[in-house]
């Protein structure tokens, strides 16, 4: 069962953060209001601006102008031990010289909470992140997962009301990242914190998340849920940067023909843009009399084909010489060789048109 929603309301007003006189700044008017409770996700590539709004949020970074406020009071002055925030970081950041009992009391002992007290709650700390018994570890006696699970255990022993986690499973291998992952959402479900999110893996994001705030040179260039997101992005970066994408450059004829090369296709497009058909609603026909009436078509070649255990993933070059790809359930016809010429097809209501 879901714990009762007692993570504070972030609200993030014009927030601008430039170093000198550089242009354009690194953060440029960041408005988003984040719900009590909630699970965001700051996505986005190298520099986008992403960890520098989370620094803002903490206190790390001081923003050149805007405002940030915590539960309708003005934060953005106020030092950071102050805002009473958790805090999880890439590299644990656990002192090797304290057991993990001491690690995860440092918060406590810096808040001055009496000894019986802080010994309950660093118990049910250890219990909640599944290291019960282990107390009396030093950090370098752990493994990386158990390590950053102490560092979650420290960030939350004081109920704080916001946990804010800057790409805390990047150092991880794959099946331990896979694993933290569920613990960390476990742990959002149970205690009902506000969770902010750094990362630039796309599926920790859309596993994660309630909401995406997705950043490209300092703005937030899209927000929405993983699901609206990924099925209705509206620009060609937001389609191509959270999941792949087959990106078709026609031109539109009317509201409801768009046109590529000689192939002419059904739907409704308001604006002009370029269509997007993600991998897994793409279909692959031998030839153009095997293609259900009403699916727009494009003949492709298939350049790889690789198998993943539960489906395979074949790479395709389209008649513009454009990349693009399909995702077919185990069973795809032997046929599916590198050189096969092959129609792709697929419904109307499954591609998107988006801004360029």
């Amino acid at each position: 069962m879901n714990s009762p929603k007692t993570g504070g309301r972030l609200d993030l007003s014009g927030l601008v953060k430039r170093y000198g006189n550089a242009e354009p700044p690194a953060v440029d008017h960041i408005d988003l209001a984040i719900e009590p409770g909630e699970f965001i996700t700051l996505l986005g590539p190298s520099g986008s601006g992403k960890t520098t709004t989370l620094n803002m949020i903490v206190g790390f970074t001081e923003p050149t102008a805007g405002r940030i406020e915590l539960n309708g009071t003005d934060i953005t002055r106020m030092p950071p031990h102050r805002r009473n925030f958790g805090m999880v970081f890439q590299n644990y950041a656990l002192f090797p010289h304290l057991t993990v009992a001491q690690n995860i009391a440092f918060p406590l002992r810096e808040r001055k909470v009496p000894a019986t007290e802080s010994a309950t709650l660093v118990g049910n700390a250890l219990e909640l992140v599944d290291l019960a018994g282990m107390g009396n570890r030093r950090p370098h006696e752990l493994s990386g997962g158990q390590q950053q699970r102490v560092a979650l255990a420290r960030a939350v022993v004081f109920a704080p009301s916001v946990l804010l986690l800057d790409e805390p499973l990047s150092a991880l291998d794959r099946k331990l990242r896979q694993s933290l992952q569920r613990e960390i959402k476990r742990l959002h479900q149970e205690l009902g914190l506000t969770f902010v999110f750094v990362t630039h893996d796309q599926d920790e994001a859309m596993t994660l998340s309630d909401r995406i705030a997705i950043f490209n040179h300092g703005k937030i260039v899209a927000l929405g849920t993983p699901t609206d997101l990924y099925h209705r992005p509206t620009t060609s970066f937001v389609a191509k940067f959270l999941g792949e994408s087959n990106v078709f450059a026609g031109k539109r004829l009317g509201n409801d023909v768009y046109a590529w090369h000689d192939r002419k296709w059904a739907g409704v497009f308001p604006d002009d843009g370029h269509l997007i058909v993600r991998p897994e609603r793409l279909v692959i026909a031998g030839d153009e009399q095997s293609v259900p009436t009403g699916h727009n078509t494009a003949p492709a070649e298939v350049t790889d084909v690789s198998f993943y255990g539960t489906f395979h993933r074949i790479e395709l070059a389209f008649g513009d010489g454009a990349a693009g790809c399909a995702v077919l359930p185990v069973g795809a016809p032997a046929s599916l060789a590198p050189g096969s010429r092959v129609v792709t097809h697929w419904r109307p209501e499954d591609q998107v048109l988006v801004a360029e």
